[in-house]
């Protein structure tokens, strides 16, 4: 209270803001009679002069940020015929800041990006646009490319079905570069999976823009990206578990926790389960995969909803994205979940993979020297931004005042009889033509709406958010006369939904939501849809008991309140003080979630110093300038130090107690190395030390004598490579397994972070010896058996880099077989054969054509 009495009489720290930056508009404004009256040609000059002053050093980005705005103004109103409102100045501003620019659906973040992108740019480290998916990357950047070029700067698009190496390095290359958080993520874990500098496509992370910030760097946060391959270790017993599962009885032999998402055996459910699985202790070190596979069928068969939480699409599970409805195709839950959600279904069980690289969106976006974003909803958020991200949040105002109309929620007894009111609504604006968008939280809740409407004869759209072009689309046109629309809170987002006077005066367009999603954020979302610049308009949320979010967090208190009231079916309430309630059940999931994804980031902080290590040193051995002959002597020399010490032998150490004998029986099993014992008993520890190593080296130079330098090299480098991949993979999964079981530590009054962060340290430490150790045992034995040890150096070479130039081909042939198929399909007449041999006409065979995924009109 005191905070806002102290905001009403000196203004929020929100507003002094953005009277400073109402100061920078002027300075921009007043710049406009300099550059109008110029030519393109001198415009260009203008800005040129600009340019090379930032590169020289003799200005900073800061210095000519206002000429830079102003004279990008100019050139967009010439060249896209869109001159840049004073919002959206200060928009710029917040980005080039650093900071977050949350601006109202319709205020045009895409022209706004532009300003900063051009200003930072003008360095030529290259400026980064991350969007949520590939229809908008290519959209946004192919929109804005003659802008940029006009200004003599270079653009390109990653898209997700780029495979080529040096078409993607080029596009990286310049000078403003558009893609997906996604590819930009996983390009990263690839670039630190490569064998050559050749196959690596980024070039550093300089400044980045987050577009739709709060769906990246919050939503889909909470879970990392993770480049996994198939792993030789199979947790079997999956269908036993699921059938187990199905056996045990809720409330007696476990309980169900559905706010924290968790399933928990009581004593009975132990007993029984061992019973059986016929084992006698559950909890047994080698009964312990039988106890993971039980969790996991039970929060499979009692926690995650088929067709909420995940779909199967022709026998494969496949999870539905929680917040944008979406289905993530090639992403599978850890830990075995996946598996047990294919058991519950009854599809093939796919094999348990093990993670090859991983990183946290959190962790990659903060390694961007400068990181910015925008969009239309992140207050709600704002301390997670600054916790997380160090990123300040500022509200800008609205170039035409918002006039739309946000109704009270009404709140009904069942959702039956909210889905019969939501129906009857939408068939009294649907008779008057005004546009209707509704809002549902999941896949399962549209198409129950999508049967009623069919019931009732209504001509309708459903957008289940599977094809983003196609959503892009369909949400555009969602403003039109007579259109009704169903659609999960996120489809379409970015695209903005335009209605035209005639719309206007039957009164814009009309949003329903069926229910509030557990984040405030994502419903503000939804409402923003309608009074786009200034536009009228009409929301209303319709709620019953039985949504989940009431259900879980707070139907209790509203249930009272309605008993009290007498409400008869079919009738609903409409109270601020149950919206409150909404709210601040709302709020608990918020804080819920918010404090899931500090506990990812505070684990991943500790995976990421290691994997920042990792990757720093795998870049060096990439580098044809690093000194690998140099790094192979000093390994050498440490090695043989940790046989010393394993032996007994160390500095300051009697020379009597000396076990030589255990040091070269080491040798000889390790680098199948003999040496006598008798011919060192005289040795101190730092003759023996430098004798032994010597003899290691002399034994290692004889063999490589006869290559080059440059073979040497590079067998070394590439050797040294294969090592640390392999000790890598093996780290990360130590480092899954432990993170697992960590938690268990609280139980004995330990915080199970402080425990892996030092269980992590140790097991890294090991990481590094077994890399080094590995690497020198690898190099000593090779051996090259034909006359020619050159040529037979070259050929281990090639061998280690086989399997790169296998995958690489494969990628090719499969890429050509998939244009000849395209080329085919458009030759092929519908009554031809069909060319896959079927004897079939190709309309019946590989040309038939089903329903459009997700897309259902009637």
């Amino acid at each position: 209270m005191l905070q806002a009495l102290m905001g009403k009489i000196f203004g929020t720290s929100n507003d002094r803001e953005l009277k400073r930056y109402k100061k920078m508009v002027n300075r921009i404004n007043d710049l406009e009679q300099k550059y109008k009256p110029l030519s393109d040609d001198a415009l260009k000059e203008a800005f040129n002069a600009i340019k090379e002053s930032v590169l020289s050093g003799a200005q900073s980005l800061d210095d000519v940020l206002a000429d830079s705005f102003a004279i990008t103004r100019e050139a967009s109103s010439r060249v896209l015929n869109m001159r840049h409102f004073d919002v959206q100045l200060v928009g710029g501003i917040v980005l080039h800041e650093g900071k977050i620019a949350e601006m109202k659906t319709g205020e045009g973040k895409t022209l706004v990006a532009t300003l900063p992108i051009v200003l930072n740019a003008m360095t030529g480290n290259g400026v980064h646009l991350v969007t949520v998916n590939d229809y908008l990357a290519s959209r946004d950047g192919n929109e804005m490319r003659p802008l940029y070029e006009f200004l003599g700067f270079s653009v390109g698009v990653i898209l997700e079905n780029m495979h080529d190496p040096m078409v993607k390095r080029e596009v990286y290359g310049a000078d403003i570069t558009y893609g997906t958080n996604n590819e930009f993520g996983f390009d990263y874990l690839r670039d630190n999976m490569s064998y050559s500098r050749q196959n690596m496509v980024q070039r550093g992370h300089n400044f980045v823009i987050v577009d739709e910030v709060d769906s990246i760097l919050i939503d889909e946060a909470r879970t990392p990206l993770i480049i996994s391959g198939p792993t030789n270790r199979t947790l079997k017993d999956f269908k036993d578990a699921n059938r187990i599962a199905l056996a045990l009885v809720k409330d007696e032999h476990f309980s169900v926790d559905e706010k924290d998402r968790t399933v928990l055996l009581t004593e009975e459910g132990i007993t029984r389960a061992e019973e059986l699985f016929g084992v006698e202790n559950l909890y047994s070190p080698e009964n312990a995969s039988l106890s993971h596979v039980l969790d996991q069928a039970l929060k499979a068969n009692y926690l995650f909803e088929k067709d909420v939480d995940y779909v199967v699409n022709n026998g494969e599970v496949v999870i539905v994205d929680e917040f944008t409805g979406r289905l993530s195709e090639g992403r599978r839950y850890s830990e075995g979940l996946h598996q047990a959600l294919e058991a519950k279904e009854n599809v093939d069980i796919k094999e348990e993979t093990q993670t090859l690289a991983d990183i946290t969106f959190q962790n990659y976006f903060r390694m961007y020297n400068k990181l910015a974003g925008m969009t239309g909803t992140a207050q709600t958020e704002a301390t997670e931004f600054a916790q997380i991200y160090g990123l300040d949040v500022i509200s800008i105002p609205t170039n035409i005042p918002i006039s739309r109309v946000d109704l009270n929620d009404l709140i009904y007894k069942t959702e039956k009889e909210k889905f019969e009111a939501v129906i009857n609504t939408i068939k009294k604006l649907s008779q008057t033509g005004q546009p209707v968008l509704i809002g549902t939280a999941s896949i399962e809740k549209s198409e129950a709406l999508h049967e009623f409407l069919k019931k009732e004869k209504i001509a309708h759209t459903v957008l289940n958010a599977k094809n983003h072009a196609q959503e892009g689309e369909i949400i555009k046109n969602a403003g039109a006369k007579g259109a009704v629309t169903i659609a999960t809170n996120m489809a379409g987002r970015g695209v903005d939904i335009k209605v035209n006077d005639e719309v206007k005066a039957l009164g814009g367009l009309y949003i329903i939501g069926t229910e509030r999603h557990e984040n405030r954020r994502i419903d503000n979302q939804l409402r923003g849809r309608s009074g786009r610049q200034g536009d009228n308009g009409t929301t209303q949320f319709y709620l019953s008991l039985e949504d989940s979010l009431l259900r879980i967090f707070g139907s209790d208190k509203i249930k009272s309140i309605m008993e009290r009231l007498g409400v008869e079916d079919g009738e609903y309430i409409e109270s601020k003080m149950v919206t409150r309630a909404v709210e601040k059940a709302q709020k608990k999931v918020e804080n819920m979630h918010y404090e899931g994804r500090k506990h990812i980031v505070e684990y991943d902080d500790v995976a990421n110093e290691q994997r920042k290590i990792v990757y720093k040193f795998r870049n060096q051995l990439l580098d044809t300038e690093f000194d690998i002959a140099s790094k192979v002597d000093e390994i050498r020399g440490q090695y043989i130090e940790h046989l010393l010490n394993n032996s007994g032998i160390f500095n300051g150490g009697a020379k009597e107690d000396f076990n030589l004998e255990k040091v070269f029986k080491m040798l000889h099993e390790e680098i199948n190395l003999e040496l006598n014992p008798a011919d060192y008993v005289s040795f101190e520890y730092e003759e023996l030390l430098e004798a032994v190593t010597q003899n290691v080296k002399k034994v290692y130079d004889d063999k490589m004598s006869a290559l080059d330098a440059s073979t040497r090299g590079e067998v070394e480098r590439e050797l040294y490579l294969k090592e640390l991949d392999s000790a890598w993979r093996e780290h990360l999964y130590a480092m899954d397994n432990m993170k697992t079981g960590i938690r268990l530590r609280a139980y004995n009054q330990k915080d199970p972070l402080v425990e892996y962060k030092k269980e992590s340290f140790n097991l890294f430490t090991e990481l590094v010896e077994d890399i080094k150790f590995n690497t020198i045992k690898t190099l000593q034995i090779i051996q090259f058996r034909v006359q020619d040890p050159e040529e037979e150096a070259r050929r281990v070479a090639e061998q280690l880099d086989i399997q790169r130039k296998i995958q690489e081909a494969a990628m090719q042939f499969n890429r050509q077989l998939e244009e000849e198929a395209n080329d085919n399909k458009a030759k092929v007449s519908r009554n031809d054969l069909c060319p896959c041999g079927s004897g079939k006409k190709y309309k019946l065979c590989c040309g038939k054509s089903g329903p459009k995924k997700g897309v259902f009109a009637s």
